[in-house]
């Protein structure tokens, strides 16, 4: 980077900062982009593409790192239409999950897997398989729409109803197996 480039760009930081801060929500995120718009001014004098008009390139990059990060931002995980902090999927976890390996939770065990494999038989086969595909095998809701060609909000309403259906299905076991 040359010395005046580099000269008029220090000089414009504490500028540039304040006016990423006024536009995102923390002073963290503010110098993160501040600090890739000047690695892109590095880049840019390193590649001999040199900066002419330091101060107006800065603010359009500013302005675009701002773009992206929002969109960084809006890309947040698909919401989940139940909290997995519910009692009656963090115990059924808990006992078909568990290391313990006694008469008692064997029985357990393969009570509540007859009982899940019998409650996902019942459900129409497009809520039972996208239930199945991201609760057993862990695939992403976004990779299934794109594999299959629907939309994600149609993949998430099915699965919606897919834990309703299995919840208030599986409820009887749960308060049998909590009374034990």
């Amino acid at each position: 980077m040359s010395a005046d480039t580099a000269a008029a760009a220090v000089s414009l930081r504490p500028r540039l900062v304040n006016f990423i801060r006024g536009r995102v929500s923390s002073a963290e995120d503010a110098e993160d982009i501040a600090q890739e718009v000047f690695y892109q001014l590095a880049r840019m004098d390193s590649i001999s593409r040199p900066v002419e008009h330091v101060s107006a390139w800065l603010y359009r990059v500013a302005r675009n790192q701002i773009i992206n990060w929002r969109k960084k931002k809006r890309e947040e995980p698909y919401p989940e239409y139940y909290d997995e902090d519910d009692d009656m999927f963090r115990e059924f976890a808990d006992i078909l999950f568990c290391n313990e390996s006694t008469p008692e939770s064997e029985y357990l065990r393969s009570l509540v897997w007859d009982e899940i494999e019998a409650a996902l038989a019942e459900l129409p086969a497009e809520q039972r398989e996208i239930f199945e595909q991201t609760e057993f095998l862990g695939l992403p809701v976004k990779d299934i729409a794109e594999a299959e060609g629907v939309p994600v909000n149609t993949l998430l309403s099915r699965k919606h109803y897919a834990v309703v259906r299995l919840r208030k299905r599986l409820s009887d076991l749960y308060e049998d197996i909590v009374a034990i």
